[in-house]
């Protein structure tokens, strides 16, 4: 049963290879030195798919405000906590976070899920 307050973290770094691979995915060249925003997004997605809620979860809605660049080679940790639970519509409201191994925030937001069982 999930609530308020439930929390799933993932860390990890992207290198050159991924800014290509991405690149490559894209159609075209990324000639940044920092983690293009749609990695770090993909972060969230991993999570809310994956760790919590997890299987089944249909993602609404996500507002991110990047703050920060995010170096490549660097440690960043994407957090997302639930913060509202709507059983009555099977929705779950979450905050969202990406910080550097430093603690820099580099992006937050929100996130709103449709989940099939949510009990409070």
């Amino acid at each position: 049963m999930m609530q308020i307050g439930d929390h799933a973290e993932t860390t990890r770094s992207f290198n050159q290879a991924d800014l290509d691979a991405f690149a490559a995915l894209a159609g075209s060249r990324i000639g940044a030195d920092t983690v293009p925003e749609p990695l770090i997004g993909a972060m969230f997605s991993y999570l809310l798919g994956v760790e919590l809620p997890g299987f089944g979860t249909n993602y609404l809605k996500q507002d991110m405000r990047f703050l920060a660049p995010a170096p490549l080679d660097t440690a960043l940790t994407a957090r997302v906590e639930i913060t509202r639970l709507r059983p009555e519509k099977h929705l779950a409201d979450l905050a969202t976070t990406c910080r550097s191994a430093d603690g820099t925030l580099i992006c937050e937001g929100r996130a709103l899920v449709l989940i099939q069982d949510v009990e409070t």
